[in-house]
């Protein structure tokens, strides 16, 4: 039997699966993992101990799970964009910088925008430098860690590292390397360093791929290590984000995907490159498309957060302790007594971009309850996520196909809020995830399916709706939101 494997290696757990030309899923596994945060805004991954350990255990438990099975393609999603110094032997230099929850390159940004200029870096990467950006770090570690930098290589993503080592060939995908602005020339399609090719050095940055490239093939040294018969063809491969996309048929020009994970990504698909100061712009994964993303900070890690501080997890897991949260938010009225939160605990991405934003609660009182603080910051999630996607609507003009992802479906009153707040309809699917679409890539690239088929192969679980008439308490905290937040911010500057 000829299958697909795919696997993705997100922030706190891998997964990988196994399915066939037609979309079933044959065998799935998944690892967790954590995260290292050695110091105040950094955030941090081991790529041996945890990107390349995982992606052994996943394809290793796979491959004993179906023996007699012919792997006809390969291909690696995982979170990004990262920043990952190896040597000339692939060798990891240090841990990898994560995406835009790592906010450490705040003086590399001044930098940049002082040598090229803010109008000369959105002329030519379509984006501001934020936190999502990778040029920044690299130039972190080219400022603060010369002993690292004079070793480097190359500077890789994560999927890029574990192409690498399955395969021996330095390639990113384009819809990554999008976000290394601004060494990236969005109108080009390519590299574009002039001016800053003493800052961030052309050598050191991979070469140029498609997500459904194939990047090479299985290595010896590799097959032994996962169990990947040699000479398996892997993909370029691409990020979390854009795969979990692939893998909810969110691959046609307009369609815009929700994503409720720890922290929220939001992407939708257009015909040609926009610019947006307030959202990030890239190629999508297949040629002639492109994307305007959008992301918050936090998400579920919020409400994890809530749910720990009121004493909900009572070691019965996570599902037990889930459903207490929502039985406590759902006994406090929409609007929850007045009591407003912004989610900030990581800093803020779209539309904010601003990483030393921080959480907060207004509006308390001495009648204020428990279930108020969990509704309050349930409700604050829903609100963020709404600033963000009102952004991405703003920047097109057709009414968009709409699909949620990601554990933080289940919350429904978080969801709820975002349909309540943008007048979105939102259908939700049931999918395995990056890994799945992952997959959806591997047989793309080979020529087995077509888009339209492999799109066909996902089901929706449900919608949910807007409410005619919402809570008027929602809509006054969604409209206070910001001015809260400006508040906040004026009186941390006079600090």
């Amino acid at each position: 039997m000829e299958l697909f494997l795919g696997i993705d290696v997100g922030t706190y757990e891998t997964k990988g699966v196994l399915i066939d030309a037609t979309g079933h899923v044959h065998a799935e596994a998944r690892v967790r993992h954590g995260i290292s945060t050695p110091a105040p805004a950094m955030v941090e991954q081991d790529a041996d101990a945890v990107w390349w350990h995982d992606v052994v255990e996943v394809a290793s438990t796979l491959r004993k799970a179906m023996p007699d099975a012919v792997i006809a393609a390969v291909a690696c999603s995982a979170i990004g964009p990262c920043v990952l110094p190896v040597d000339a032997e692939l060798r990891p230099l240090r841990p990898a910088i994560l995406y835009g929850v790592d906010t450490r390159a705040t003086a590399e940004i001044d930098i940049l925008e002082t040598r090229l200029g803010r109008e000369e870096i959105f002329r030519r990467a379509g984006n501001a430098l934020t936190s999502q950006s990778a040029g920044p770090k690299i130039l972190w570690i080219e400022r603060n860690e010369p002993a690292v930098a004079a070793r480097t290589r190359w500077y890789l993503t994560s999927q890029s590292y574990l192409v690498a080592r399955l395969t021996g060939e330095v390639v990113i995908d384009h819809a990554t390397a999008g976000y290394f602005h601004p060494g990236y020339d969005l109108a080009r399609l390519d590299w574009g360093l002039d001016g800053i090719d003493d800052l961030i050095r052309p050598e050191t940055l991979p070469r140029l791929g498609w997500s459904t490239d194939v990047a090479g093939t299985v290595t010896a040294a590799a097959a032994m290590a996962t169990g990947i018969p040699e000479g398996t063809p892997v993909l370029v491969g691409t990020t979390d984000a854009v795969a979990e996309a692939v893998g909810a048929s969110v691959v046609a020009t307009d369609d815009l995907m929700l994503m409720y994970g720890s922290s929220g990504y939001f992407i939708r698909v257009t015909d040609e490159p926009h610019a947006d100061p307030r959202l990030w712009a890239a190629p999508f994964a297949m040629p002639g498309r492109y994307v305007l993303a959008a992301g918050t900070s936090t998400a579920g890690t919020a409400t994890r957060w809530i749910a720990d501080m009121l004493g909900l997890d009572h070691g019965d897991g996570d599902t037990a302790m889930f459903g207490r949260l929502m039985e406590l938010v759902r006994s406090a009225p929409p609007g929850a007594n007045g009591v407003l939160h912004l989610p900030h605990f990581s800093g803020e991405r779209t539309p904010l971009h601003d990483p030393d934003a921080r959480a907060l609660f207004s509006g308390l009182t001495l009648a204020t309850g428990r279930a108020d603080l969990a509704r309050a910051v349930v409700e604050g999630v829903g609100e963020s996520i709404a600033l963000a996607v009102s952004a991405l609507l703003d920047a097109g003009a057709a009414e968009p196909r709409v699909v949620a992802i990601g554990g933080g479906t289940h919350n429904e009153v978080m969801v709820q809020t975002v349909s309540d707040l943008t007048g979105l309809r939102q259908q939700t699917a049931a999918t395995l995830g990056a890994a799945y679409g992952d997959a959806m890539l591997a047989a793309i690239g080979l020529g087995a399916v077509t888009e339209k088929q492999a799109a066909s192969w996902v089901a929706f679980s449900g919608e949910v709706v807007p409410q005619e008439n919402p809570a008027p308490q929602l809509q006054a905290a969604y409209e206070s939101f910001p001015k809260t937040y400006r508040a906040l911010r004026a009186l941390r500057e006079v600090d």
